[in-house]
């Protein structure tokens, strides 16, 4: 699942756009002429079974892969849309530590293990200038709560939670398992902060409760989009209808 909060309050204006966007391995085409746009305080779902494309189109849109084709902007803080290939490496980062998170389906992979819990949420208010440390602890605080992590655990190292906290703690793990309210407050907050975010799943409860608008995903390209509700209830594509039906594997 892909998050990206959103700099400017103007609802009208895209905060993320894909513009003819493709990879290729060879003769191998894992993403194929993908376009779209991304407001603030909307939910995208992209759908679709295993090799589908769906992990490379998060990761091309997170400056993670360079496209073959086409290109991803996005409105910087100026409210200004930059190409991402155009921004240089330490751009990126600061975007990452700031704007952005990526959720890691192995959260390990998201948190930094060794230092505390409070630690990897405060990094990123550091990252945009905050330097009382009180103010910072107890907004990690507030954090940890809102994801039902106990604040006496702020102290802690990730790698002493368990899978599930540690899930929590990056506000990943959405698929069945997680409790319906968590996935309450990921819309939630997108809602009240104003965020934008892209949810890559094969779960279709998780993409039905979450976003406002789902992708299917099939050999690289999209092949139906629309609001969450006509997509899952009416597909008008074959391949969406076995998807909903749960004929197709995950």
């Amino acid at each position: 699942m892909a998050e990206l909060e959103s700099a400017v309050q103007d609802n009208d204006q895209p905060l993320l756009m894909a513009e003819g966007l493709s990879k290729s391995y060879g003769r191998l085409m894992a993403c194929r002429d993908v376009s779209f746009a991304l407001y603030p305080g909307e939910v995208l779902a992209v759908v679709g079974e295993s090799g589908s494309g769906k992990t490379t189109l998060l990761q091309l849109l997170s400056a993670q892969l360079a496209p073959s084709a086409g290109r991803v902007s996005y409105r910087m803080r100026d409210g200004v849309m930059r190409d991402l290939a155009s921004l240089g490496e330490a751009e990126r980062r600061f975007l990452f530590r700031t704007d952005w998170g990526y959720v890691h389906q192995d959260p390990a992979l998201g948190l930094r293990m060794a230092v505390s819990a409070g630690a990897n949420v405060g990094e990123r208010l550091m990252a945009v200038g905050w330097n009382h440390y009180g103010r910072i602890r107890d907004t990690a605080s507030c954090w940890l709560e809102r994801v039902e992590i106990g604040i006496d655990r702020i102290d802690d190292a990730p790698r002493t939670y368990s899978g599930g906290m540690r899930q929590r703690l990056q506000t990943g793990g959405l698929d069945v398992s997680v409790q319906a309210r968590l996935l309450d407050l990921m819309r939630n907050l997108v809602s009240e902060l104003n965020l934008a975010a892209i949810v890559v799943t094969h779960d279709l409860a998780v993409a039905r409760l979450l976003s406002h608008r789902v992708m299917v995903m099939k050999g690289g390209r999209v092949i139906e989009t629309g609001l969450t509700d006509q997509v899952l209830d009416d597909p008008c594509e074959p391949y969406t209808q076995l998807l909903v039906s749960s004929i197709l594997p995950a």
